[in-house]
Formats: C-alpha cells, structure tokens, sequence
C-alpha cells in the first residue's frame, strides 16, 4: 500500500500538480534576477507557473472530454434521458453535463433544445445546473491542485446540488413559467451520425482550439488575481473575511461570486489563492460554484428564455444548496480534518 501511495504522489503531485514546473520557473526567475521570496516574485512565479499548467491540462483534458462527449450528440442525449422518469431522469442528466465542457451561458442553448424536445423541466434544470458546475475536466484540475478527496467531494456535491435543484423544480410544476417561445420551438430531430474515429479526433481538435481561444482571457485573469491572493494580499485579511471564524463568509463568498462571469477553469485559480491564504474549505467551494452557476451573464440570458418566477425559483434553490454545501462542509472540516 505504500508503493502504492508512493506512486499516486508522484501522479498527483509531479504530472498533475506539475510541481516540477514550479520548481524549474522558479530557477528561471532567479538566474534572471527575479527574488521569488518577495511579494511581487512570488506573484510573477505563481502566474507562469499556473498559466502554463492550467493551459496544459486544458488542452489534454478538453480533447478527451470532446472526444468523449462525439459519442453523446444533442440527438442521443435526448433519447437516453428520454428513457428516465423522476430521479432518475434528474440523475442521468446531471450526470451528463458532466461530459459537457460548457460555461454556463453555453450550456443555455442546449437546455433550450432539450425543453423544446418535451424533456421534464427537472431533467433540463439538472443538466442547467450540473454542466457548468461540474465536468471531468474540472475533476482533474481540480485534483492537481487541491488533491483528491477535494475534488471528488466538489463533484459529488455539484452533482447533489444539480439533482436536487432539478428536482424540487420539477415537483413545484413551473412548466408554465417558461416563455411561450421556448415552449412552441420546434424539435428538430435529425439522424443520429455515426463519426469514424479519424471524424472524432478532428472534431476533439477543433473543440479544444475554440475552447481554448473562448477561456483564455479567463484564465489569465483568474491566475493574475489568483497570484495577487497568494503573494501580495495579507492573509489576516483573507481569515478575517472568509475563514471559519466569520459566521457569514459562505454567504458572502457565494454573493461576491454571483456577479463574476468565468468558468470552472478561471476560478480555480482564484480558489487556490483565497485556500492558501486561510479562506475555509466550503467558502472556497461555494464561492466556486456560484461563479460557475449563477454568473450574472447567464442570468440575463436565462430571463430571456423564462419568466421571473422560474428565474427567482432557479436562483433561490441553487443558492441554498450552495449555501448549505458551503457550511456542511465547513463544519465537517471543522470535527474531522
């Protein structure tokens, strides 16, 4: 077992966390005369460090994820979550959303098909929630920076969340609150296509090129402010703000994150930043998700295709389980870890 751990170590921490490239851009800044042990070199290490390893990972990750999810067209999607009913309608779709690697404004066009395709609108809720919360890439990078168990409790919950949301809306019959439009709009049902594998391969390129250009300035920014976190900001004030000693740091960690606009992949950063610096655990995790799930972009995009009701409905539930994961955690963070 203890090669075991051994071995995971060395994956986590040398191929994922690619701690290797910190040490090597931390000698390169040196050799250049850059002092690393202050403010200002610190923050310039962890900016190419984490710029460089989150592009890395995005690539590798977005091509395996779309070469995946070439299996999973609109059409076969519909038809597989066609075939559930309740719960397991809710727990099918939000468990495809996590092949999806869509932000949250993405994700509304398909939520919009799948309506229009007759699906409950707790099965289309759940993937509106799961999608941009949750996905596989998110899963690895979150692994390469947080660890293991981190991550998979971030996922496990997003999808909890996801579930339940589409749930609890689907049992409160707000159908009729969806705009007239969304409701009438044709289904088009074409013939599912079955790719070759040299289609699928192109079709993972290309989705990694037009990802890749559509967070880019995302992940720069989230790196900048992630480095300004970790290196120039003093950490009394990132405790006294969200750590475990202010009773309101979830909720204002998940208020601060609503009106930001970026996906899974430029708030990591940010995460790691406000972690190492002593925000608690469920703060980080609920300022994350809210980033993700109720940036205000996909708000307004969503008020055009429901009504207020629906709108307030969909906000008010996932807040609250954002909340409320925010604060379970921190009190299991508190009694066992």
């Amino acid at each position: 077992m203890k090669v075991v751990g051994n071995i995971w170590d060395i994956f986590q921490n040398q191929i994922l966390g690619m701690r290797w490239l910190r040490d090597l851009t931390g000698e390169v800044l040196k050799a250049a005369g850059v002092d690393i042990m202050k403010p200002l070199g610190g923050a310039l290490q962890f900016f190419i460090y984490d710029v460089i390893k989150i592009f890395v990972l995005l690539a590798v990750l977005i091509f395996l994820i779309s070469y995946i999810q070439s299996y999973f067209p609109p059409e076969r999607t519909k038809k597989i979550l066609g075939r559930y009913q309740g719960l397991r309608a809710n727990t099918a779709a939000a468990l495809l959303g996590t092949v999806t690697p869509f932000c949250s404004c993405s994700s509304i066009p398909i939520f919009m098909g799948f309506t229009s395709a007759g699906l409950p609108i707790g099965t289309t809720f759940s993937f509106l929630i799961s999608s941009p919360m949750v996905d596989l890439g998110s899963l690895v990078l979150l692994m390469s920076i947080f660890g293991v168990k981190i991550a998979v409790v971030y996922v496990v919950l997003g999808l909890v969340i996801a579930i339940i949301g589409g749930s609890l809306l689907e049992k409160m019959k707000m159908e009729k609150y969806l705009e007239e439009f969304v409701k009438r709009a044709p289904s088009v049902e074409g013939q599912i296509i079955e790719l070759t594998r040299k289609e699928r391969i192109e079709y993972a390129k290309t989705q990694v090129k037009s990802t890749v250009k559509k967070v880019a300035v995302y992940i720069f920014i989230g790196v900048g402010i992630g480095a300004v976190i970790h290196n120039v900001i003093p950490q009394e004030f990132v405790e006294a703000a969200l750590g475990s000693n202010n009773p309101f740091s979830v909720i204002l960690a998940t208020i601060v994150g609503t009106p930001m606009y970026a996906d899974i992949f430029g708030t990591i950063p940010v995460s790691e930043g406000l972690l190492a610096k002593g925000a608690s655990l469920g703060t980080v995790l609920a300022f994350m998700m809210s980033v993700t799930t109720l940036s205000l972009p996909s708000l307004v995009m969503l008020k055009k295709v429901m009504k207020k009701q629906l709108l307030a409905a969909f906000v008010v539930i996932t807040t609250a389980g954002i909340v409320i994961v925010g604060y379970g955690f921190n009190i299991f963070q508190y009694l066992f870890m």
